[in-house]
């Protein structure tokens, strides 16, 4: 009877041992998000940025973990009502590269509702042009500034929800928003853990200031840069950014030769220094001057597409911030 009383003692800790093993596990196990959810939040002046901004969370995304935000502008092109850009930055949340990555890597999504006046229409906001940087007007100062003060409230949102954030965020675009994130992370590249820009018109901001005697300011290059933002440039910064910049070889779709995008001075720095042949030529001269600075981006020509992106290229982007996770 006593040896009895022992087994069944034995065994009852044996049932009990496994269901704590079973509890332990369980609650190790990393909680997802389990649908797609596209949440909208309101511009905040007081916090430093005045225009909406969306937060798309894809199936899968994690929480109590702590990952990377994805950010990608919005490029909804010209018009006057902020109903139209809201589509637009609808459309980039739910389809856009940035999308496609975020959902392979299950990472949050933060897509800002910029406007771009068809009124004020030199203001080239969804590329970060030189007349945003400079302006003070229209609630459009310093877009750089109010993005990374979305990021800020974004990260503060999400962290009520349970999805922590890094400190550095991933950013991706193309074409007007390709030229925007390549701009924004010579601006800010310390905040940035990886950036991948394409279909930039084979021009990349320089982090050079000077070239065969020409100034290169803002756009273009760096020298006015310091006195334009109040802050030096952080060059080194720039230099270890991972950063991928990638081009069509079919891509013929040249900003530079619209007043929207590039004064008359800027084209002709670009026609004179780059070349008027996007590729090879002057994605070829972008490269060279990337190597001889000591930036470490990597350069892909994809031979078979023009100005657009497909699964291959989506694909690769997906390795590539993959790697940097």
């Amino acid at each position: 009877m006593k040896k009895k009383i022992i087994l069944l003692s034995r065994l009852i800790l044996l049932v009990l041992f496994f269901i704590t093993v079973q509890n332990s596990f369980a609650q190790t196990q990393t909680e997802v998000r389990t649908t797609d959810t596209m949440m909208k939040f309101s511009a905040k002046p007081e916090a430093g940025f005045n225009f909406e901004y969306l937060i798309f969370l894809p199936k899968g995304t994690p929480l109590n973990t702590t990952t990377y935000l994805m950010v990608e502008t919005n490029n909804s092109g010209l018009n006057d009502t902020m109903k139209h850009h809201l589509k637009g930055a609808l459309h980039a949340a739910a389809n856009g590269v940035a999308s496609y990555v975020a959902r392979q890597l299950h990472l949050p999504l933060l897509v800002p509702i910029f406007p771009r006046s068809a009124t004020h229409w030199t203001y080239y906001t969804h590329a970060l042009d030189r007349d945003v940087l400079l302006t003070k007007e229209f609630g459009i100062e310093r877009l750089d500034l109010q993005l990374l003060a979305m990021v800020e409230d974004a990260r503060e949102q999400l962290s009520r929800q349970k999805y922590l954030l890094q400190q550095s965020f991933f950013m991706t675009g193309f074409s007007a928003s390709g030229t925007f994130a390549n701009r924004f992370a010579l601006l800010h590249p310390q905040k940035l853990r990886a950036v991948a820009a394409g279909g930039i018109n084979a021009i990349a901001i320089l982090p050079v200031a000077h070239i065969n005697g020409d100034t290169l300011n803002y756009p273009l290059g760096i020298a006015d840069v310091p006195r334009i933002t109040g802050q030096p440039v952080d060059v080194a910064a720039f230099r270890k950014l991972p950063q991928l910049l990638y081009m069509g070889a079919l891509d013929d779709n040249d900003a530079a030769a619209f007043d929207d995008a590039y004064s008359a001075g800027e084209r002709t720095q670009v026609y004179n220094l780059m070349g008027k042949s996007l590729v090879p030529e002057r994605w070829s001269f972008i490269q060279k001057i990337y190597e001889q600075s000591g930036v470490e981006a990597e350069f892909r020509t994809y031979q078979h597409i023009g100005h657009g992106t497909d699964e291959k290229i989506n694909n690769d982007l997906v390795e590539f911030f993959r790697k940097h996770l």
